[in-house]
């Protein structure tokens, strides 16, 4: 049967409040999960705001869950009840089209069903995400925690572990591969860590050298300030592949000059301007820029395996539900070292 459980929503672009929303009951293929924790993305903010496209209030967001099996469909083979699982950025996917066979769910071409704000195919609904006490999702899209990764810190690895980890993998970063990472905020302290950990010289672009200590702490190879009118020169054709994981506008012109010949520059991030560059900056050394979103259910699940035999975990700041306006605020401002972790036991 349904359920009613407690949440924090958006009833509106300026409020979010605590709320009760209702989850349906699991058919024979779902899996319930009691939430424990659930991360704070950016994304979270931009939906509630309705800043990327049209928000149905309310609405819970949170793609970054982590919990407990507590229920589980006849059919459901994947998973029993007190397993520690996560759900990311979608609970759904045509599953027919190339990409889905292709274990690429994330491009469906239908459009992947997210986990808030998308319409629910099993029951018409609208989506409602990790900011709440439980969530029922079809086990194709359940994710196993391995036992050595702690729930908090395996909820971030949901969409800021996999939106770094899928781009790693795909332009194959490793021994002998020279990596940069601009920007050392949520996502950026996660490439660096799993760049590291997959064997790649790393080095992080941020705009200051104030996170420098911390950076070359958490296994960068080397931090340069790109204040720094030099900087650009000096690192001139080093890199075989560069992730841009922040979301304002940068001159990419100058990170495109920094690869070697047939290196890859690739946007995670997502400013809200066009992006601008010449012709001539991608001609010269036959360089590409390349856009990445998160990764499918199979690559997820090994860059938790990963996570579980390296240790490779976030840097997390847990907070309780009444203090997520604040972490939004403190998020803007980029005042969070590194990411901000829900205690879903206090709503």
């Amino acid at each position: 049967m349904s359920k009613e459980v407690k949440a924090w929503g958006a009833t509106s672009p300026e409020k979010t409040e605590p709320i009760t929303i209702t989850r349906r009951a699991p058919d024979d293929q779902d899996v319930g999960i009691d939430i424990k924790f659930s991360g704070i993305c950016h994304s979270d903010i931009h939906t509630v705001r309705s800043e990327w496209g049209k928000t149905t209030y309310p609405l819970v967001v949170g793609h970054e869950i982590a919990g407990i099996v507590s229920a589980v469909g006849k059919n459901v083979t994947k998973f029993k009840i007190g397993d520690h699982v996560g759900v990311g950025c979608m609970v759904n996917s045509c599953r027919q089209c190339e990409n889905c066979r292709d274990g690429e769910e994330q491009y469906c071409f239908s459009g992947a069903v997210l986990t808030y704000n998308s319409k629910d195919p099993k029951d018409g609904t609208i989506t409602q995400g990790g900011y709440s006490q439980h969530v029922v999702v079809d086990q194709a899209f359940v994710l196993k925690v391995p036992e050595s990764i702690p729930l908090d810190k395996a909820a971030p690895l949901m969409c800021a572990g996999i939106t770094l980890y899928s781009p790693l993998n795909h332009w194959k970063a490793g021994p002998g591969k020279r990596v940069g990472i601009i920007g050392f905020g949520g996502l950026g302290h996660m490439g660096v860590k799993l760049a590291k950990a997959l064997g790649s010289e790393v080095t992080v672009f941020s705009q200051t050298n104030s996170k420098k200590e911390l950076g070359l702490r958490l296994g960068a190879d080397d931090y340069v300030a790109t204040s720094d009118p030099d900087v650009f020169s000096k690192l001139s054709r080093k890199f075989d592949l560069i992730i841009n994981t922040v979301s304002a506008s940068i001159p990419l012109e100058l990170y495109l000059s920094c690869l070697r010949r047939d290196g890859s520059l690739v946007q995670v991030g997502a400013p809200e301007k066009p992006l601008l560059i010449s012709p001539f900056s991608l001609d010269a050394q036959r360089v590409g820029l390349h856009g990445s979103m998160i990764g499918g259910i199979a690559e997820t699940q090994k860059m938790l395996d990963l996570c579980g035999e390296k240790l490779i975990f976030p840097e997390i700041e847990i907070i309780p539900a009444s203090y997520i306006d604040e972490a939004y605020e403190r998020v803007l401002r980029s005042q969070v070292k590194f990411r901000f972790v829900i205690d879903i036991s206090t709503m």
